[in-house]
């Protein structure tokens, strides 16, 4: 490898995490490796979605969280949003590491600790107090 292209190589691995860090339509951060435990360290609260695009619940979920967003600000300015998409991470570190079952599982994570999960659940109720949770962790 010339010299030249393993500095790109390497400059461009650098930033890829910063490239995860832009929002998805404002409201949800792409995960890439490290994402998560970086804002973990900073004390954020995280609110993690492990989807995939083809997923019915998954779309379930997802349309209910961003109406909770729109009648609620405050979750948008206190918790970190993180979109892992299930079909290029299933298998990563953050996966196992959660014990992450399956696709559609909503988690929230402060410090070293979970505050909550839920696993393929799509009620309204639910996913408020889910997002809740990581609101009440974050402003406290």
């Amino acid at each position: 490898m010339e010299r030249r292209d393993f500095l790109k190589t390497t400059t461009l691995a650098a930033l890829l995490p910063l490239a995860a860090i832009a929002s998805e339509n404002g409201r949800w951060t792409s995960y890439s490796p490290g994402v998560v435990e970086t804002a973990l360290a900073e004390g954020k609260t995280v609110f993690v979605d492990f989807h995939a695009v083809w997923c019915g619940t998954c779309k379930a979920q997802r349309r209910q969280m961003d109406k909770l967003m729109d009648e609620n600000p405050a979750y948008l300015e206190h918790v970190l949003f993180v979109n892992v998409d299930w079909d290029t991470y299933s298998n990563s570190a953050l996966v196992f590491d959660l014990e992450i079952p399956r696709r559609s599982t909503l988690v929230v994570l402060k410090g070293d600790e979970e505050l909550g999960r839920i696993v393929a659940g799509t009620r309204r109720e639910d996913i408020k107090a889910l997002m809740d949770t990581a609101l009440a962790a974050a402003t406290s």
